[in-house]
């Protein structure tokens, strides 16, 4: 085995346990719904059309990872509202990363709604990988260290330029 495929054998990602998460299709309309102000069980299956047992399943799903809280509303107690929960707000640059791609790639049309600085009401910029002095890196300019040869490791995260 080359020194490449050892280190990918040997390497501690993160990448399963987010999939494990939320690395299916509904989970991911679910927080669409979810971003885009959706809180109740009907609001979701009326809007996505997924059947109940599947709506159900995966809201338990991202309940049990901590994603979305899952609260009996105040003034009637049967019924219930889901919230995104901060560790479930910090997947947005991860959902628009997504749907970036899939309009450059998969359906090569933009998408709507727009999604627009509440301040002015311009689009966002396109997601991008940032250095940690703020420069815009590409693939080619990316490298993997062990985190042991890092002085100061910080994980990296994706976030629009502005």
């Amino acid at each position: 085995m080359d020194k490449l495929r050892e280190d990918l054998a040997a390497a501690t990602c993160a990448l399963p346990a987010a999939l494990e998460a939320v690395g299916e299709r509904w989970s991911f309309l679910i927080l669409r719904g979810a971003f885009n102000g959706l809180h109740h069980f009907e609001e979701f299956q009326s809007t996505l059309g997924i059947a109940r047992n599947i709506l159900a399943n995966r809201l338990g799903r991202l309940v049990d990872h901590g994603i979305l809280t899952r609260e009996a509303m105040a003034d009637d107690r049967r019924k219930v509202e889901y919230r995104l929960t901060e560790k479930g707000a910090a997947l947005l640059p991860a959902m628009l990363a997504l749907r970036q791609w899939g309009e450059q790639w998969e359906s090569g049309a933009p998408s709507t709604p727009v999604l627009v600085d509440q301040r002015d009401e311009q689009p966002i910029r396109e997601i991008s990988i940032l250095s940690h002095d703020g420069r815009e890196l590409g693939l080619h300019d990316l490298c993997w260290k062990h985190a042991v040869d890092i002085h100061r490791l910080e994980p990296v995260r994706l976030r629009a330029v502005s």
